[in-house]
């Protein structure tokens, strides 16, 4: 398994930036893995730091808007059955339904820090036919952050960078805390606002 993503990579890495792009638009590979492999490239000066995390960001908006359309035109039984080959499992698809339905559209942003719902999210969305442009504009918002992160360790750690998954625990927690507590300050808000409306 090493060998072929790292095949897919050294292809990935003839195509430069678009290569990057591409990578995160197919997750095949996992995102951390791709925009690691970027941050290596921009260490050996091959590509700019700059234009790994715009490309990076790009390529993950179009894989979420791929995943959300797939949930609008093709529903449930359609990501069950097909959803393993985007690394989507049942379970994955239940979690995020339930964090839908719970929070509401604010969590398409802070779902994106949190293990196995992240990879989800956008499906409930595209089933429940979120506005696409609230939808874009939430999801550009935490796959900026989550690009620069990876790009920045996988460009600090240079060579060493098939060690992301030890090295980055330590950065995806504090992200993970802050997500929560956006989500519950979203969630409050909500709350808040709909009892100003009842009582208006």
């Amino acid at each position: 398994m090493h060998d072929i993503v790292m095949a897919m990579l050294e292809w990935l890495e003839s195509l430069g930036y678009w290569g990057i792009m591409i990578g995160l638009m197919l997750e095949v590979i996992p995102s951390e893995i791709v925009l690691s492999y970027g941050g290596y490239l921009v260490s050996q000066g091959r590509i700019s730091f700059v234009g790994a995390v715009i490309f990076g960001t790009i390529g993950g908006v179009i894989a979420q808007l791929f995943v959300y359309w797939i949930g609008k035109y093709g529903g449930r039984p359609f990501l069950e059955r097909y959803g393993k080959y985007i690394l989507i499992k049942k379970k994955h698809i239940d979690i995020a339904e339930q964090w839908f339905d719970r929070y509401g559209t604010g969590v398409i942003f802070t779902a994106r820090f949190i293990p196995v719902v992240r990879h989800a999210i956008s499906i409930p969305a595209g089933i429940a036919n979120m506005p696409i442009g609230k939808f874009t504009f939430l999801t550009t918002l935490a796959v900026i952050p989550w690009s620069i992160l990876f790009v920045w360790l996988g460009m600090t750690l240079g060579d060493q960078w098939e060690a992301i998954d030890e090295v980055a625990g330590p950065y995806i927690k504090p992200a993970m805390i802050i997500a929560a507590l956006a989500l519950a300050a979203y969630v409050l808000f909500t709350w808040w606002r709909g009892k100003q409306r009842k009582v208006d």
